[in-house]
């Protein structure tokens, strides 16, 4: 039915019930609660006989979205199969039981019920009594959309004031199922046997500066498993290291709402964090372990992100950062499985370890294989060993120290100062009456085994700082053991890998039963090898086109 001829008609002294029109309504509920399913299952029961009792209506089947907020529109699949069912011209009106069900954002609601209306379709919103099919009701749709669109932000601040205060009281808010905590009436209790996991996790980060998913594989090998009995995600160890609740401190403000509507969210840098110690949240590891497992963790991001070290991070392994893609250019990562009561290295392209096969169609490459085309190779373009030996040596001399471990100290000798400080700070307050006794005696204590576990650490630091100034004196030695390595009288010596080898390239043409590799040396020599897997032959040829490193591809 026209538009023009409906209000000519409602202008007439008709009513809309009276009007013969195809008419379907509109329901939601904004959560799957059984009161909520029941109100749902009224809404629909309701204008259906509404509908069917009036005799100049035809009815067409309603559209129902349940459990999904009204603040936007774009997850509502029902609502918007009926805007375009309306656009089809299915029926001429709607029924639906207020401008909240509809939406509560005034925009949402202003620009449907517009497009609806350009379509010759009318909306009644029967508990706020507008329909748009009346000339005046833009204006009141504007106001009541505006106080529906108003409740949203009103609940919002509600929410956040609710949240501040039960921090207040002690509650703890966020993830209920935190790995080494169980959680119940929002209080945290430490579960003992998760908290294992987790101080593993510090030791081997901190003390034992492993990489995450050597940790990972470490845990397994040792039994600790994730709730569902596989190795740790390597990003659930992230997670825990960078998680503030292990050492007993709340940690809030991460990221904030821009728009209540949207509710995106934008995450802010750490110095707008706002972290405390909170007793209601029982620590599973000491402060200066987290801290110190913090900075180890922000350095070799920092590193990683300027490429200036993936060598010294990830390759703990002779093979580690050195072996590519040449499908993706991604690193491949180092896997060990064991087989006939032995332990086999192999390496995998990231893209296949983590997307699969159909990803990715390079084979694995095992360490065995390439220890032996090295040591192939290297005895036949090292003609001149002693030309090697110098470079490598004058190498080893170029490369900075490694670890600043007076850097490390002086950060050392300031957490002790400020710790000191606070110590005085704690026997003024005594003497003022500010603390019990006993109340002193508890946090003196523990400034105590801070200062202690401090102290520790220095007289490691002077420790590693002695041996590598001893290093620096072996340079002799080590000429001895190059001398003996390129002789290659007892095969390849890891460190000769790591010294010499620059990359691998895993060619495209590789298949399980034949590797094409490209393989370029530090001192500029390029090799393409044709490897036999069967027969373990292989072949070289020289090659004088360099193959570019994964940071200078594009993937």
């Amino acid at each position: 039915m026209n538009l023009l001829k409906i209000r000519r008609e409602l202008r007439n002294g008709k009513s809309v019930f009276d009007l013969p029109l195809r008419v379907t309504f509109y329901a939601r509920v904004s959560t799957d609660k059984e009161e909520q399913r029941n109100s749902l299952e009224n809404q629909i029961q309701y204008y259906t006989e509404l509908i069917q009792s009036k005799p100049g209506w035809t009815y067409v089947a309603g559209y129902i979205d349940e459990g999904i907020s009204g603040t936007s529109t774009k997850r509502r699949d029902s609502f918007l199969r009926m805007i375009r069912d309306a656009k089809a011209g299915r029926f001429d009106f709607i029924i639906t039981k207020e401008i909240s069900r509809f939406s509560r954002s005034t925009l949402d609601s202003i620009q449907y019920t517009q497009e609806l209306l350009e379509h010759d379709v009318g909306v009644l919103f029967q508990n706020d009594n507008i329909n748009t099919l009346d000339p005046d009701s833009e204006f009141r749709l504007v106001v009541m959309a505006g106080v529906a669109q108003d409740e949203v932000r009103k609940l919002s601040e509600r929410l956040k004031f609710g949240f501040r205060q039960a921090i207040k009281n002690g509650h703890v808010l966020g993830n209920d199922k935190l790995w080494g905590y169980d959680k119940r009436d929002c209080v945290l209790t430490v579960n003992e046997a998760e908290a294992q996991v987790v101080r593993r996790i510090f030791d081997l980060y901190a003390n034992q500066e492993m990489g995450i998913r050597r940790i990972s594989q470490t845990l397994y090998d040792e039994g600790f498993t994730s709730r569902r009995g596989n190795p740790f995600n390597v990003l659930t160890i992230r997670h825990i290291l960078c998680n503030p609740k292990y050492k007993g401190w709340y940690c809030a403000n991460k990221s904030q709402t821009v728009d209540y509507r949207s509710k995106r969210k934008v995450f802010l840098e750490e110095s707008e964090w706002v972290m405390y110690p909170d007793p209601a949240i029982p620590a599973i590891v000491s402060e200066e372990l987290w801290n110190r497992a913090n900075r180890l963790y922000r350095q070799r991001s920092a590193q990683m992100m300027s490429h200036q070290s993936a060598a010294r991070f990830h390759n703990r392994y002779p093979y580690s950062g050195k072996i590519i893609c040449g499908e993706h250019g991604t690193s491949f990562h180092r896997q060990v499985r064991k087989k006939a009561g032995r332990e086999v290295e192999a390496w995998q392209c990231r893209v296949y370890r983590n997307r699969g096969r159909a990803a990715c169609s390079a084979p694995e490459v095992k360490t065995a294989e390439l220890d032996q085309i090295m040591a192939c190779l290297f005895g036949q373009c090292v003609r001149d060993k002693q030309a090697v030996v110098e470079a490598v040596i004058k190498l080893i001399q170029s490369v900075p120290g490694g670890h600043d471990y007076r850097q490390d100290a002086k950060r050392v000798e300031a957490d002790l100062s400020g710790i000191q400080a606070k110590k005085d700070r704690l026997l003024e307050m005594s003497m003022e009456g500010a603390l019990s006794t006993a109340e002193f005696k508890e946090r003196n204590d523990g400034f105590n085994r801070q200062i202690q576990e401090l102290e520790r650490r220095m007289e490691s630091l002077k420790a590693e700082e002695e041996k590598s100034r001893l290093f620096g004196k072996q340079l002799e030695k080590i000429k001895a053991v190059l001398e003996e390595a390129l002789s290659f009288r007892n095969g390849i010596d890891s460190r000769l890998v790591a010294a010499i080898l620059d990359h691998v390239v895993v060619r495209q043409a590789s298949t399980r039963e034949t590797l094409y590799l490209g393989i370029q040396l530090k001192f500029g020599s390029c090799y393409e090898t044709i490897f036999d897997r069967k027969s373990a032959s292989f072949r070289f040829s020289p090659s004088k086109n360099t193959t570019p490193r994964p940071e200078d591809r594009t993937t």
